[in-house]
């Protein structure tokens, strides 16, 4: 049987419907207050309540499991968040990973990010082998997600048999107030700005096609990097647009502005109670290029990706057909 945390959220949805479609006996993990919004749809799915913070809970969750998909995780660049994305991304995926060992539950694939190898001024190529290095480009997400793999990879050395996934953005039709869903939001709303920066993307179908094969091979202690490829932010922003038949963002933000603008955003953000779209830590990977090789997941798992115009044209579809886009 296969367990999954944060089976509600963006990309454990996703990897819930393709367990579901697999016929594959499966136990959806999240906590009482989530939303399930994305996944109320999904007959035949065992739901226990648990939460990643809570040791007894998850305990409990997982009993009877043999692999567990660990997805539950804050994505967020907001300083005043930093305690909480620490306490959710790290010592959640300790206590996941205590509590496989504790269950001697044999297998373990961790979803971290891409932002867990780090970022240096001057290195723009990043794969596998790359090691994190200190620097003001790393966020507390990044920090915290570095932290959990140093977790994961202590369980291995205890017996746990784990594979790591590194996604980079995961474009996905989602609720668009939260993660990366909210680059849709953000051209639907006609906002004006955009940056000189690249985003490195990937399909959520293709990161949950990824994880089912690593749950099907037998591969153990591996860690691939998932992004299907890198695109400036106004190209991908354009495509939204089109799609949704909205106007594009249109004027260019210099790299001079972009601080300000992001403490600007980060004070709304403390009036207001919600979440940034740009913070002081975000802004300044705007001002870096980077690229996360795909070498070893295509030659190793034989995984294609899909483009960024079909998955934006899919993405776009679905809000159109599915979610409230009135606001």
């Amino acid at each position: 049987m296969i367990a999954i945390t944060g089976a509600n959220g963006l990309l454990g949805s996703y990897v819930l419907r393709k367990l579901v479609a697999e016929q594959v006996p499966v136990v959806a993990i999240c906590r009482a207050t989530s939303d399930r919004q994305l996944v109320n749809d999904l007959a035949g799915v065992t739901w226990r309540v648990a939460d990643v913070t809570d040791p007894v809970s998850l305990e409990d969750a997982l009993q009877g499991a043999t692999t567990v998909i660990h997805t539950a995780a804050i994505v967020s660049f907001n300083p005043r968040l930093r305690d909480k994305i620490l306490q959710v991304n790290t010592e959640g995926t300790r206590n996941v990973v205590d509590t496989c060992l504790a269950l001697q539950i044999p297998n373990l694939v961790h979803i971290s990010s891409v932002a867990a190898f780090g970022r240096k001024s001057g290195v723009t190529r990043i794969d596998e082998t790359t090691r994190w290095v200190d620097s003001n480009l790393n966020t507390d997400y990044a920090e915290s997600k570095r932290l959990a793999e140093i977790e994961v990879w202590r369980g291995a050395e205890e017996g746990l048999s784990v594979n790591v996934v590194n996604p980079s953005v995961i474009l996905a039709p989602a609720d668009w107030n939260n993660s990366s869903a909210r680059l849709f939001q953000y051209v639907w709303k006609q906002k004006k700005f955009y940056t000189d920066t690249h985003v490195n993307y990937v399909d959520v179908r293709d990161v949950a096609d990824v994880i089912w094969k690593l749950v099907q091979l037998n591969i153990s202690n591996q860690q691939f990097i998932v992004n299907a490829g890198s695109a400036p932010i106004k190209e991908l922003f354009d495509q939204m647009a089109r799609h949704f038949n909205r106007k594009a963002p249109t004027i260019k933000v210099s790299p001079g502005w972009i601080k300000w603008i992001a403490w600007a955003d980060e004070i709304r953000s403390l009036l207001t109670g919600s979440e940034p779209i740009l913070t002081r830590q975000s802004a300044r990977i705007t001002k870096e290029n980077f690229f996360f090789s795909n070498e070893k997941v295509q030659r190793e798992l034989g995984i294609s990706f899909r483009t960024a115009e079909e998955t934006i044209a899919w993405c776009c579809q679905q809000y159109l057909n599915a979610y409230s886009i009135n606001n």
